[in-house]
């Protein structure tokens, strides 16, 4: 008999989930309770860890000694050890399938990794005051994909408890936050038959009750690593004989916003983190800087990436240092699907609870679910993400944000019905 989660299951979960924030690759305990859920459901497929990617596509993964901390965390916070061996070397999340006779093959696309931000310890934060603030100190659900999580598994509910006819895929993807897991789950086959994909986001700077049918406006991204290598030498005896890493990284940093903006739409850089040298009196011989190029398409960021790239190299060669550029996430952009946006338009107005619908909104921001959309509109199909509202006390990537729960059962109805609809059209 297939278990079917009430609400109060379904926020007990996500609060779980909230109490356990990890980072990209690292969703070890996440990971093995969302498999413990899908274990109670009447499935036809479950697949784990390594078995949802093209392992070989995993970008920004961290070092053996960072996987091992938070693979003895997930350990003592209580996750399954069987689960938890399907997971070694930072292979995290999972995909359910289910097969319900002739049909469209419709996927549903939910991210579950947290951000590495100090949570709000104020009375006035409910996870604070209800007693579910992160454990892992220094990271934390500040994006809300402890609710997509929560969401994909209610919307795997409704839909086997539905009419439903063809076959339905929830993956719950890992590493979106450095836009690093996306491009290995695109690339792992599953996608290569699906007809129909939605992706879901809450908040976005909408409240709690707007729906936004396609989110579009995705910029394109690329994560660069540019670590310098120079010599040392004594910075007041022999400077000359030295070779100024941080001199390089400094060039570099400031001929990176030197770029020239392109007329075909907007282009972005920015250095988020630096560092070098070990000492005010020696010649710093090691730095690196960690930054980012967007555009407005595939193409811009490409461009982008191209200048930065000779921006980097030149100011290393300008100091006589050496420079290995790694690039540590990357995604395309992409476009939302009229006939999936009306869709999700047309079943919005029938959902309690929601009061305003959007057809469509520019995110402005980057997201690794554009590989996923991508890919599915290169074998034929159809794509849209979609924005469900959610009162927040603090922005996006906040210390003080938290997602209003009732957003998760308008995302699941929202959602489901939309699924069930595509399958009705289809059939």
């Amino acid at each position: 008999m297939s278990h079917q989660a009430t609400m109060d299951d379904l926020i007990a979960f996500r609060r779980d989930l909230h109490e356990h924030p990890e980072p990209a690759w690292r969703e070890f305990y996440t990971t093995a309770r969302i498999v413990s859920e899908l274990e109670t459901r009447d499935l036809d497929g479950l697949y784990v860890g390594p078995e949802i990617m093209d392992t070989d596509e995993r970008m920004a993964v961290p070092d053996d000694a960072e996987i091992e901390t938070w693979f003895e965390r997930a350990r003592e916070a209580g996750a399954r050890e069987d689960v938890l061996d399907q997971l070694k070397g930072g292979y995290t999340g999972a995909l359910a399938v289910v097969e319900r006779g002739e049909g469209p093959t419709i996927a549903l696309r939910v991210d579950i990794d947290a951000l590495p931000i100090t949570e709000s310890d104020e009375d006035d934060h409910l996870p604070t005051s209800e007693g579910f603030r992160s454990q892992n100190e220094g990271f934390m659900h500040a994006c809300g994909h402890d609710a997509h999580a929560t969401i994909g598994l209610g919307i795997l509910d409704a839909v086997i408890a539905s009419d439903f006819s063809g076959t339905f895929k929830v993956f719950f993807q890992p590493s979106e936050e450095q836009v690093a897991g996306g491009k290995a789950v695109a690339e792992s086959g599953h996608l290569d038959d699906v007809d129909y994909l939605l992706a879901l986001h809450v908040g976005l700077d909408h409240p709690t009750g707007e729906i936004v049918c396609g989110v579009d406006g995705f910029l394109a991204v690329s994560h660069f690593l540019a670590e310098f290598t120079g010599a040392p030498a004594h910075a007041g005896a022999k400077p000359e004989e030295g070779k100024n890493a941080n001199l390089a990284a400094a060039a570099a940093i400031q001929n990176l916003y030197g770029i020239s903006r392109h007329s075909d739409g907007a282009t972005r850089v920015n250095v988020g983190l630096m560092g070098g040298g070990t000492a005010t009196n020696i010649i710093a011989e090691e730095s690196f800087i960690e930054g980012e190029v967007r555009g407005a398409t595939t193409e811009l960021m490409q461009y982008m990436e191209e200048r930065a790239h000779t921006v980097i190299e030149s100011a290393a060669a300008m100091y006589d240092c050496d420079v290995e550029i790694s690039v540590e996430g990357k995604a395309p952009s992409a476009r939302s699907d009229d006939l999936l946006m009306d869709i999700v338009g047309e079943v919005s107005e029938g959902v309690e609870g929601v009061t305003s619908i959007l057809r469509s909104d520019e995110l402005g921001g980057s997201e690794d679910a554009t590989y996923l959309m991508n890919r599915v509109q290169e074998q034929g199909g159809l794509a849209a993400y979609v924005g469900v509202g959610t009162d927040h006390p603090g922005g996006h990537h906040t210390r003080t944000f938290d997602v209003d729960e009732e957003t998760i059962r308008i995302a699941i109805d929202v959602m489901a019905g939309s699924i069930e609809q595509l399958a009705a059209k289809q059939a």
